[in-house]
């Protein structure tokens, strides 16, 4: 009776579990990221304005600020993607992440409305009083704030929501492909809120008000996730990835001698032991990077405790694939980047530019120089939807492929409409300055220069357009390739890049104005008319060409994680409980090609890194 009683309270359990997830939990997980995405904007958009026209930098230095600061809150994914893989959980790293960023986005709006955290204001802009170092302390640790409770949001919202659908059925992964288009829209409609909305507010309002209402609307988000919470699948974390990578590598050095065996099946291998990494389904031995299958030699002295091994010694194949396809990735994940360096501009000197061009939309209205941004957010949602409903389904008929065309495809395509886009920033350039000189403006910084800011306009919108491509592709592409236990470490990767990108951005600038001469230096501290920003679109512009071929080599030789698919059986390791042994033991054959997995029922399945069939 007690042992029917107790299976009836698991079934019901594992019932409810069933209910946990789906798309009734996306409006709460993308609440937040809207609401961060939206605070985010809001604060960094117009940030070049409040840094040189409130705080008195120096263009160049007011533009390092921004990139060292978004590299440092992208640097810190990594942190927050470690700390809810390994003991945290995603669900509870998002909630301290956001609570983090909701201090830092108080503090610097209470640094706005007080006058004694500023310098006196300076309108000739010319020989003007900059922050005086503690002014600058109280910026520097709202930025800091908010850079480390970035890292605990941006590597897990996207896999948390990712989580909620049963990536072990054919039809849930095709929808949650789909939900990193739903995010990508979900920001940009938020960006878009922000630029149009909050920047009037900052340059017409006021910067207590311009940076208030974004601080306000992260707090509601907050309080919308935490609501959302019993509707959530939690997955349980499943221990520190940056260990078992670690154990793997140990273990191969210690058997650098030894001898490998011929047939990859006798590498050793435990179900049981990786059940809780392998919720999908376990990683197949692959012939790359072969130093690692030392790890998972059987030796004379492994034997002794082969069912619970020492894993400082011996690792199961899977365990090794897992560093293999991390060390797989990097280079495709390197690519990206160049493209976050080669748009940086686009929130620092574009603005600039449109500063000094005419932005009039009637005689009594004109855009703030920060809100060009929306014509790269416009092109971006609308690129999404096309992609979605238009170009996917065109491309389905003449590849087969269920999402077009492959991450790696996608995201090369990307990198070829964001070099067209800074090509034609140089141009632009070249034009807003012709104008200039034809009206002897070239030393007026303050007035406006008779050519529309619309000429900005393409730019922004091939850039935006090379985000829908690019930037979805990429972290599609990372999201899919991880292991499966590391997805927020991977998420973190992707803004890793973001950071690097930034920081690259900050040492190129700086070489460049360090070395452009003085007379006619590239990149001047105030008057960008008599700079040459447009040598250092071109300078960029070659940069991008060597990284596009760069990309294409190690997309040609790029190989996808073999998988062996799973079907229900691993349900319950996926809400984190342990399973029973029996419950996935898959007999293998010795006389069956390694390369190919099986699933429960012991048929042969298909390898899904190159579709072949069986």
């Amino acid at each position: 009776m007690a042992d029917d009683g107790k299976k009836e309270r698991e079934e019901e359990k594992a019932e409810a579990e069933k209910k946990l997830g789906g798309l009734k939990t996306i409006p709460f997980i993308l609440g937040n990221e809207i609401g961060d995405r939206f605070a985010s904007t809001g604060f960094h958009a117009n940030m070049i304005t409040y840094l040189t026209q409130q705080l008195n930098m120096p263009l160049v230095q007011a533009s390092n600020t921004l990139t060292n600061f978004a590299g440092t809150a992208s640097l810190t994914a990594l942190l927050g993607g470690l700390i809810a893989d390994s003991f945290a959980g995603r669900f509870w790293t998002i909630t301290v992440g956001s609570a983090i960023y909701e201090l830092g986005l108080i503090s610097l709006t209470t640094s706005a409305l007080v006058p004694r955290l500023r310098p006196p204001p300076c309108r000739a802009q010319e020989n003007c009083q900059q922050a005086s170092p503690w002014q600058l302390c109280v910026l520097y640790i709202s930025l800091l704030l908010t850079s480390l409770g970035t890292g605990g949001i941006r590597p897990c919202v996207v896999t948390f929501g990712a989580d909620q659908f049963d990536m072990s059925k054919s039809k849930q992964k095709a929808r949650s492909c789909n939900f990193f288009n739903w995010y990508y829209f979900s920001m940009g409609m938020a960006t878009l809120a922000a630029l149009t909305a909050v920047v009037y507010i900052q340059d017409n309002v006021g910067w207590g008000w311009g940076l208030g209402l974004p601080t306000i609307v992260m707090s509601l988000s907050v309080v919308a996730f935490v609501v959302g919470s019993p509707l959530y699948k939690k997955l349980k974390p499943s221990g520190s990835p940056l260990i078992r990578l670690a154990q793997v590598v140990v273990s191969a050095v210690r058997k650098r001698k030894a001898v490998m065996p011929a047939d990859p099946d006798l590498l050793y291998e435990n179900r049981e032991l990786d059940a809780s990494i392998s919720c999908h389904g376990r990683l197949l031995h692959t012939n790359q990077l072969k130093f690692f299958d030392r790890a998972a030699i059987v030796t004379q002295a492994d034997k002794k405790d082969i069912n619970t091994p020492n894993l400082w010694r011996l690792s199961t194949v899977h365990r090794v694939e897992e560093i293999k396809s991390i060390i797989r990735m990097l280079p495709i994940w390197a690519s990206a980047i160049l493209l976050v360096t080669a748009s940086s501009h686009q929130h620092s000197f574009a603005i600039q530019q449109a500063r000094t061009m005419d932005r009039h939309l009637s005689p009594s209205f004109q855009i703030p120089p920060a809100t060009m941004s929306i014509f790269n957010i416009l092109p971006m949602m609308v690129g999404l939807v096309i992609y979605e409903r238009l170009f996917v389904p065109a491309a389905r008929r003449f590849t087969g492929n269920p999402s077009g065309i492959t991450c790696l495809q996608r995201m090369g395509i990307g990198f070829m409409i964001n070099i067209l886009s800074t090509i034609v920033a140089a141009l632009v350039e070249i034009k807003r300055k012709a104008v200039a000189a034809n009206h002897n403006l070239l030393n007026e910084p303050r007035v406006i220069i008779p050519i529309s800011v619309f000429w900005l306009v393409p730019q922004y919108g091939l850039h935006g357009l090379a985000e829908t491509f690019m930037s979805v592709g990429h972290l599609e592409f990372l999201y899919d390739q991880s292991p499966e236990s590391m997805r927020s470490t991977a998420a973190a990767l992707y803004w890793i890049a973001i950071a690097a990108g930034n920081y690259l951005s900050t040492l190129l600038v700086s070489l460049v104005h360090g070395y452009s001469g003085k007379k006619r230096n590239w990149l001047p501290d105030r008057n960008i008319n008599k700079g040459r920003l447009e040598y250092y679109y071109w300078l960029v512009t070659g940069i991008q060409v060597l990284n596009l071929i760069f990309y294409t080599v190690c997309a040609w030789f790029y190989k996808n994680k073999p998988l062996e698919e799973v079907e229900a059986q691993s349900q319950p390791c996926k809400l984190g409980n342990n399973i029973k042994e029996g419950d996935v033991e898959l007999a293998r054959s010795r006389n069956r090609p390694s390369n190919l997995p099986i699933d429960v029922s012991g048929k042969e399945n298909v390898d899904l890194s190159n579709n072949d069939k069986v």
